[in-house]
């Protein structure tokens, strides 16, 4: 009898404490969740590396929205999050994304090996940068050749009437391109002057789209729509595209980037504050900025790694364009201010 409840006694001390350890030291989870954006893609074999490695599952939901959408459903979530891990908040969006309170601050250990240039955009390690690339106007070179026009070099020119009902925008407040893009015209032109501006290309018949897909793929010109409008608001990558899409790829690039129009877009990735697996997820944004995945990057999200050391695609290397310069605003600037912006945008294009 005494031997029974001794035996009753071990067993139940096992249960106790196998189910109160909630310490994280635990083995992995089976899986943690990835929030991203619609336009997040990636290299199946490649992420399943970090399942082998750690034993870690990676779930990632479709259908998410875009970087807004994303953002926002986080921090109405706040504390008790859809998932653990963010990835796509920008620098559009990366004040109100840390003021928000929605991410834990997590300083990985590869941050060191990230460009000097984008490491500290975030002291506290709310969010981590991930890629980064460049909005930029991009030009159809086979429709200004065959009309003996050369390509616009400047914002100003696109004021010309050489350039008239050429030029097509997304709108900003519902296209992250579009957002950026007006971005650019307020650091060109200043918080005072780029309103004068739109009035200008409004005049010159810009014509404005709900969002990228549309944009580029319908009324562009130099790409599958082969749309009427010549310019588009686009990538400084979005040339590859164009090559590697083709059947047989041409030997170069059938449209070019303004390099001077061009505003410097980073996204970043952060641990959502309230996720039962913290460490897990911090794991998860180690092997995010490792350089199997980064370099995975450029040929499914047409974005650049953001470690300097990792080997760009050779369509990357020939055919995308890289600015010596990007336009900049503070991204506390462009949280104050974004909104406003966006009405003031919509009062003198559209209405």
């Amino acid at each position: 009898m005494k031997r029974a409840l001794l035996v009753a006694v071990a067993l139940a001390l096992v249960v106790v404490s196998c189910g109160s350890d909630n310490s994280g030291s635990s083995s992995a989870p089976a899986k943690i969740t990835l929030i991203t954006h619609d336009a997040f893609a990636y290299t199946k074999d490649v992420l399943a590396q970090f399942t082998a490695a750690t034993g870690i599952q990676v779930d990632i939901p479709q259908g998410a929205g875009d970087a807004g959408t994303v953002l926002n459903k986080a921090i109405l979530t706040k504390g008790k999050p859809e998932g653990d891990v963010l990835w796509g908040v920008d620098n559009t969006l990366l004040s109100r994304a840390v003021d928000s309170g929605a991410f834990e601050p997590y300083e990985s250990k590869a941050l060191s090996s990230v460009r000097a240039e984008l490491r500290d955009l975030v002291p506290g390690h709310e969010l981590t940068p991930v890629d980064y690339g460049d909005v930029c106007i991009n030009f159809d070179k086979t429709w200004f050749a065959a009309k003996g026009v050369p390509a616009p070099q400047s914002l100003d020119d696109l004021r010309q009437p050489i350039y008239k009902n050429t030029l097509v925008v997304e709108n900003p407040s519902t296209s992250s391109p579009g957002l950026v893009f007006l971005l650019a015209t307020v650091a060109k032109y200043g918080a005072d002057g780029w309103q004068a501006y739109w009035k200008d290309l409004r005049a010159n018949g810009v014509k404005v789209d709900d969002g990228w897909t549309q944009a580029y793929s319908t009324d562009f010109s130099g790409s599958s729509g082969k749309g009427a409008y010549p310019l588009v608001v686009s990538y400084g990558s979005s040339p590859p595209a164009e090559v590697l899409g083709a059947d047989p790829p041409p030997a170069e690039a059938p449209t070019g980037v303004m390099a001077s129009s061009c505003f410097r877009q980073v996204e970043f990735v952060g641990v959502l504050k309230g996720t039962k697996h913290a460490k897990e997820a911090g794991q998860l944004i180690d092997f995010l900025l490792g350089k199997s995945f980064q370099e995975d990057m450029p040929l499914n999200m047409y974005v650049y790694p953001v470690l300097p050391d990792a080997t760009l695609p050779d369509a990357f290397t020939k055919y995308a364009v890289v600015p010596p310069t990007s336009l900049s605003l503070p991204p506390k600037d462009i949280a104050d201010n974004r909104d406003r912006w966006i009405d003031e945008w919509t009062n003198v294009v559209l209405r």
